[in-house]
């Protein structure tokens, strides 16, 4: 089953600089087979696969899509490990 919830670390062309944003699955499958998702505004959507590859989805018609994505799975809401001790 995939994550409900995704971190997704967009770099520079130096990977120094980082910009994270939190993403969460939608009901909508990518042309890969793959869960979309989306964050709060719907302006940054990914479809991510089963071994974390990102796929970045445009979503406007000037947007410039990151080459440099990775996806950092996050602990679902309601798992109980996720809490804190």
């Amino acid at each position: 089953m995939s994550p409900l919830r995704y971190e997704l670390v967009f770099s520079d062309d130096t990977g120094t600089a980082e910009d994270v944003v939190v993403v969460e699955r939608t009901p909508l499958t990518g042309s890969g087979g793959h869960p979309v998702y989306a964050d709060p505004t719907g302006i940054i959507r990914a479809e991510i696969s089963d071994r974390d590859e990102v796929r970045i989805l445009a979503t406007g018609a000037h947007q410039e899509v990151s080459r440099q994505v990775r996806a950092r799975a996050l602990p679902d809401p309601e798992d109980p490990s996720s809490a804190a001790a």
